[in-house]
């Protein structure tokens, strides 16, 4: 019988570790969704040590007082900036909480040690729950990738996708990528959030989570070839099946919210993701803090798709074998 993982880091779900030329640095959701911190270690082991830094505080009020969630931390146009989403509040409305999405930046060398920004909200033209914001650059293009709830479609997020024009301001309107539709996108939740992206073998892979945040919890993934136009909802296929569910044998349940790093051969890809090691949470699993950070090196297939865990899901078009 296969023994537990452990985890890199405990209590820290969403995570995202950023590779630069100085080593890593890492930032999650804490489990008290009060604030944004950092940490930075020359290697990913290290980061399980490292000294965390708080960057920013939650309001005392107002739309940016509750429910810190999910920040990821980029390096774009010569400055750092972290996307995250906050609440005014933890009441809901239509069984939603009421987060919306912003930034902050900095033009430090060491984000630790930066000035950071006042939080600038990312206005994506639908006034509705929307968190989970990413950017990646691709063909000399900024592009941001998010989750939300669109008001005339059952469920609670769905993707979306549109091109920036600056950090913290879209230069497009949105384009939906994808809904919750097949069963395991809606078991607890309808739910289609926590994009990721990967560029690789001609592709432009999006990895993203799908269902509630107890054991199943789950990633699916969405590509696209890499000379298409992004902003072309047709130029991307959805795999019909998930591509990292639970293990059982190992301890790892609910596994999700994902980001991507590079080892430090500086060729290996590495997924970052939360999950938890038991299945019996008490009262509604956000409020568990028990989502632990996790890290390991991707396997390609022989038709260039990662595997994540189990053997690949995903069956190519036998035109993209590479």
């Amino acid at each position: 019988m296969n023994k537990p993982l452990a985890p890199l880091i405990e209590q820290r779900a969403d995570p995202f570790i950023h590779r630069h030329d100085n080593g890593y640095y890492f930032i999650a959701s804490v489990p008290a969704y009060d604030r944004l911190e950092l940490r930075h270690a020359t290697t990913i082991a290290g980061l399980a040590e490292a000294e965390p830094v708080t960057i920013w505080e939650k309001e005392d009020s107002g739309p940016l007082s509750e429910l810190i969630w999910a920040p990821e931390l980029h390096y774009h146009q010569g400055r750092w900036v972290v996307y995250f989403a906050a609440a005014p509040s933890r009441d809901t409305r239509d069984g939603l909480f009421q987060h919306r999405m912003y930034c902050i930046a900095t033009s430090a060398d060491d984000p630790i040690q930066g000035v950071w920004s006042h939080p600038q909200r990312i206005d994506t033209g639908i006034d509705s729950f929307c968190l989970d914001g990413t950017a990646f650059q691709h063909g000399g293009e900024l592009y941001y990738v998010w989750a939300q709830k669109e008001p005339d479609i059952p469920g609670n997020t769905n993707l979306y996708i549109a091109r920036m024009a600056t950090l913290d301001t879209l230069d497009s309107a949105p384009v939906r990528l994808s809904i919750p539709e097949f069963e395991w996108e809606t078991r607890g939740f309808m739910v289609n959030e926590g994009p990721a992206v990967l560029v690789r073998h001609g592709r432009v892979l999006l990895t993203y989570s799908a269902s509630a945040t107890d054991e199943n919890y789950c990633m699916g993934l969405l590509w696209a070839d890499q000379s298409a136009d992004l902003l072309d909802p047709t130029s991307w296929t959805k795999s019909t099946t998930p591509v990292f569910t639970s293990d059982r044998q190992r301890s790892v349940f609910g596994p999700g919210h994902n980001s991507f790093t590079i080892a430090e051969d500086g060729k290996t890809d590495m997924l970052v993701y939360h999950a938890r090691s038991y299945t019996d949470i008490v009262g509604d699993p956000l409020w568990d803090p028990n989502r632990h950070t996790y890290v390991k090196p991707i396997a390609w297939d022989s038709n260039g798709f990662p595997c994540f865990g189990q053997p690949s899901l995903v069956e190519a078009p036998a035109s993209d074998a590479e």
